[in-house]
């Protein structure tokens, strides 16, 4: 009989961060998917992720909606709450022999709450990595929960094993984002319009010409300050006069300011060298970064996909402020003038070094083998003296 292994997909990252996975796990041989997608993926104004789930070929067993309107703290919490209310029934209807969440949002923490209330086998991909701000409480309480850790770096499965959870249940498989970024590295050829395909606003320039990415969220712990520090880059972005490929903010604590400070700005300036959009498919994201000359913001595709293909990288503030570095990355404040400068920099002395600290692009059938063949029994933690 095959195994019921059910993935639960929140956000527009944590599809990229698991597709490879979830391809991996529909074509094994001892494994069912059962993929539930919920939240922010299925919300238009933050790029409906679950259109480009159902354009990928996957069956969705349930879809689950639960975000609060108003990106603050409280309806946070309350997201979280319906999440836990919500995805208890799924299942329970679903019954499956393991659930799998990704990486630390604060919905991912609903479902390892739900499933380790109902007894079901958890699995956890991202463990162990150190970030600061509220993720990293939800994904270091995300693993005291899991039963089976699928982390994406050595210093992650150390963490994790600093924290006290059983060797045999940390397994080092990389980051299945990175997998996708070495099929693209693989053949980079940027083969189609993102203006014809994608629509958006703002400047349409010749992306041959060469251009920037910017991608920038909210930090939950800093909310307040969000439109402030968006203005920032934004100002730097605009002076600096290079021709930019702008993605919209995820659903956090702060994402309305951020997205206010980005209306409110193309409203007032002239923003003809940046163009906006809500969100492509993850291969043809990663094929726009892997042709262009840097990357600017505070995504954590800067610090994973961008250090693999070696696409330089302007991290902003603190939101990645203890995540292992590639030699891509430059860390700057929420400063115009040092925004400008950190991307000229890069784009003066071009493409970096690569490096394979996420992974070498084999982390999704490494995963599907590991569900497929492991013991999938909720940990008895009290049996385990260390």
């Amino acid at each position: 009989m095959k195994r019921r292994i059910c993935v639960v997909v929140t956000a527009r990252p944590s599809y990229s961060r698991i597709r490879t996975a979830l391809q991996a796990i529909e074509m094994h041989p001892e494994l069912e998917l059962q993929l539930v997608v919920c939240a922010s993926a299925l919300l238009d104004r933050y790029g409906t992720a679950v259109n480009s789930i159902e354009h990928d070929g996957f069956d969705i067993a349930s879809k689950v909606y639960m975000v609060m309107e108003g990106e603050n703290l409280t309806n946070m919490a309350k997201t979280t709450g319906i999440g836990l209310m919500e995805l208890s029934t799924v299942f329970d209807n679903l019954r499956p022999d393991v659930v799998v969440t990704v990486a630390d949002r604060y919905e991912t923490i609903a479902t390892a709450i739900a499933a380790s209330y109902m007894n079901i086998p958890l699995a956890h991909v991202q463990g162990g990595e150190v970030t600061g701000s509220i993720d990293e409480k939800v994904r270091h309480a995300i693993t005291k929960l899991a039963d089976v850790h699928f982390v994406a770096s050595q210093q992650a499965a150390d963490y994790v094993l600093r924290m006290g959870e059983r060797p045999e249940s940390v397994h080092l498989t990389g980051c299945p984002s990175v997998d996708i970024a070495a099929r693209i590295a693989e053949s980079p050829a940027l083969d189609f319009d993102p203006f014809e395909k994608y629509g958006g606003v703002g400047g349409r320039f010749d992306v041959g010409d060469g251009y920037i990415i910017v991608l920038q969220h909210p930090v939950t712990t800093e909310y307040g300050l969000a439109r402030h520090q968006i203005t920032e880059t934004l100002h730097a972005v605009r002076d600096l006069g290079l021709p930019s490929l702008w993605f919209w903010p995820n659903v956090d604590a702060g994402s309305d300011g951020t997205s206010k400070g980005i209306r409110a700005f193309r409203e007032v300036e002239e923003v003809k060298n940046i163009h906006f959009f809500k969100n492509v498919l993850p291969e043809e994201f990663l094929r726009l970064l892997c042709n262009s000359k840097c990357i600017v913001g505070n995504s954590s595709v800067a610090i994973r996909e961008c250090s693999y293909l070696g696409v330089p990288a302007v991290n902003i503030g603190s939101r990645q402020q203890g995540r292992e570095r590639g030699r891509n990355v430059v860390d700057v404040d929420y400063d115009r003038d040092a925004i400008t400068a950190a991307i000229q920099a890069h784009v003066e002395n071009g493409q970096t070094a690569k490096d394979k600290i996420y992974g070498e692009g084999n982390a999704g059938a490494r995963i599907a083998d590991l569900l497929a063949s492991l013991p999938l029994t909720v940990e008895k933690r009290l049996a385990y003296t260390g």
